[in-house]
Order: C-alpha cells, then sequence, then structure tokens
C-alpha cells in the first residue's frame, strides 16, 4: 500500500509504503531505483499490526520501480502498486507515481 503527500514547498512527494499484513517477516527492505536497488539500505520498521512501513521523500513528476525484499531472499510486490513493469527476472517490479 502506497500512501502519498505532495508538499507545497518544494518539487517532493512523500510517500510512505506499506507491506500486507498477511506477509509474515522478520526483516523488510524496500528496494528500488531510488536507492539503486541496494538489498540493505532502506529498511523498514515492523508495526503494531504486523505490517511494515517507511517513508521516503523521492522527487515529485516522476516514477519509481520497487519491490520488498522479505528476510533477505523472498521478492515481494505491492499489489496496490500504481502499475507494474516486466523486469529482466520473468517478473514485474512495481512502480509509484510521485
Amino acid at each position: 500500500m502506497l500512501k502519498k503527500q505532495h508538499l507545497k514547498s518544494k518539487p517532493v512527494c512523500k510517500v510512505t509504503f506499506y507491506t500486507p499484513a498477511q506477509i509474515e517477516a522478520d526483516t523488510v527492505h524496500l528496494v528500488g531505483d531510488f536507492n539503486g536497488w541496494s538489498e540493505t539500505e532502506t529498511e523498514m520498521k515492523k508495526l503494531k499490526d504486523g505490517r511494515f512501513s517507511v517513508l521516503l521523500e523521492l522527487e515529485a513528476g516522476k516514477e519509481y520501480q520497487f519491490r520488498y525484499l522479505i528476510n533477505g531472499k523472498d521478492w515481494h510486490n505491492d499489489w496496490e502498486a500504481d502499475k507494474y513493469v516486466p523486469n529482466p527476472f520473468s517478473g514485474d517490479n512495481s512502480v509509484v507515481i510521485t
């Protein structure tokens, strides 16, 4: 799930990324072209309801591809993403449009 807030003071969109509650995990990392597809840079925090979340400030007016890395080995998409694009690994990447 994605929650977006556009700032009026600068061309930035605050995007909060949430995993679905049904994903059971010890760790979740948000991996995408905004962090060079780093599998460790953007760790998500576990919420009381079982979901994981992280807030990023992204440049407005762009599209960013991303996926969730669960427990360092399982890749998941955000099924409420703005759209999906094929990736070179026989799957799709989620896309957020800011």
